[in-house]
């Protein structure tokens, strides 16, 4: 009898500090807090390309290939002039579409065929390509009619193609920006801010700042940190 009582005793000491350890440790793992770090670049666009579009109509196909090819060559002299490269200039095959073939509503058409034109530059010269564009009035003059965005189709697209040379300050930064956070929460909390359980790096974001300046960039990054609380 003595020695089951004893077994017992021994028996429920043993479990008293198992289960006082199994609750210290729970207590630890609920001691942390989750934070999130941002950081923010505005960046200009080191990249442009810019869709130059205009149309012909005609009822001669054969005059109508004539005509876009002189206003190619006008298109281009007009860029080359300005400073662009030949290698950053490339022009697509004309599309001409038979209106007639087209025409469900009988709707009487002076002109049978309607063909587009796009010439596209690309160019990391984003300021001096942003000059031609306030010039391309003059293509006006010689007959050319540049038109600008149609259905969300070739529109000019600015790109900022260096972050990898700001993501580790940008990273850094978030980071900072995350214990901060946590620091203050500590403090709050009347606890002391301990090591890092676990950290996630988010995906980087550029987007434009806003609608009216689409070549300069807004690029933006969170951390999650979790920390412990002492």
């Amino acid at each position: 009898m003595l020695l089951s009582a004893i077994i017992i005793a021994l028996g429920m000491i043993v479990m008293g500090f198992t289960l006082r350890s199994g609750i210290l440790g729970f207590k630890d793992h609920d001691r942390r807090v989750c934070v999130k770090g941002l950081a923010e670049r505005e960046v200009k666009a080191d990249k442009v390309i810019w869709p130059l579009v205009y149309k012909e109509i005609g009822n001669d196909p054969a005059v109508m290939y004539e005509n876009i090819e002189r206003k190619n060559q006008a298109v281009i002299s007009f860029l080359k002039a300005g400073g662009i490269k030949e290698d950053e200039i490339s022009v697509n095959s004309p599309t001409i579409t038979d209106r007639q073939a087209d025409n469900y509503g009988n709707e009487i058409m002076n002109y049978r065929y309607k063909a587009k034109s796009v010439i596209t530059v690309t160019s990391s010269d984003v300021d001096r390509v942003r000059g031609l564009m306030r010039r391309q009035s003059e293509l006006m003059k010689t007959g050319i009619a540049v038109t600008g965005d149609e259905y969300g189709e070739n529109r000019v697209d600015y790109q900022f193609t260096g972050l990898n040379t700001i993501k580790p300050e940008m990273v850094e930064e978030a980071t900072k920006n995350a214990r901060a956070t946590a620091e203050k929460f500590a403090e709050d909390s009347g606890s002391k801010l301990g090591k890092i359980f676990s950290a996630s790096q988010g995906q980087f974001s550029i987007d434009d700042r806003d609608a009216n300046t689409p070549y300069i960039k807004k690029v933006r990054v969170v951390n999650t940190v979790e920390y412990s609380l002492e």
